[in-house]
């Protein structure tokens, strides 16, 4: 939770799929609800028998770390603003077809770096009645832990994937978009 950063979450399994922190009760249960497998929780304890109550009752096969604030401040050298945390394992992409195949309206993101960025845009899109992202060339992980924070949990209620081989039109003008 402390002393790997984002990069090195998302490639620790290399080959296989790397990890990620969703932070907060509400963000936490929206990746569970959405089919991500939790690993492990750390939390606050007042919020093991408040907001995250529930959230750690689904995780009951899981390993969940309790302390009180002061304490959890010390081993991570900040202090938690949301009260919970949660190592998720990553999922494999779906293709362009497999995602955006039924869909009528997407947002495609390419190039875009900032994490900050990300996330405000998919809360728009939810909010605007997106049906699918795309994230493509070099985008920020969606999966970074301020991006999903800035989404409000968002990048889990609606259908996206990742991209990075160049050109990707081609794909997307044969689903029918302009």
């Amino acid at each position: 939770y402390a002393r790997l950063n984002e990069a090195q979450l998302l490639h620790i399994n290399e080959p296989d799929l790397g990890i990620f922190i969703a932070e907060s009760p509400k963000v936490i249960e929206r990746a569970m609800d959405a089919g991500y497998e939790p690993l492990m929780m750390l939390m606050e304890r007042k919020h093991l028998v408040g907001e995250a109550k529930e959230v750690a009752a689904r995780a009951e096969d899981i390993r969940i770390y309790v302390g009180e604030t002061a304490q959890i401040r010390d081993i991570l050298g900040y202090e938690l603003t949301r009260g919970a945390l949660c190592l998720m394992r990553r999922r494999d992409y779906p293709s362009i077809t497999d995602c955006f195949g039924n869909m009528r309206r997407i947002v495609i993101l390419d190039n875009v770096e900032n994490p900050t960025n990300i996330g405000a845009i998919v809360r728009s899109a939810a909010a605007l009645g997106v049906e699918g992202i795309l994230f493509a060339n070099g985008c920020a992980d969606p999966l970074f832990r301020r991006t999903i924070r800035v989404s409000m949990g968002n990048i889990f209620l609606i259908p996206w994937t990742v991209i990075n081989k160049g050109d990707y039109m081609d794909e997307i003008h044969k689903l029918g978009f302009k």
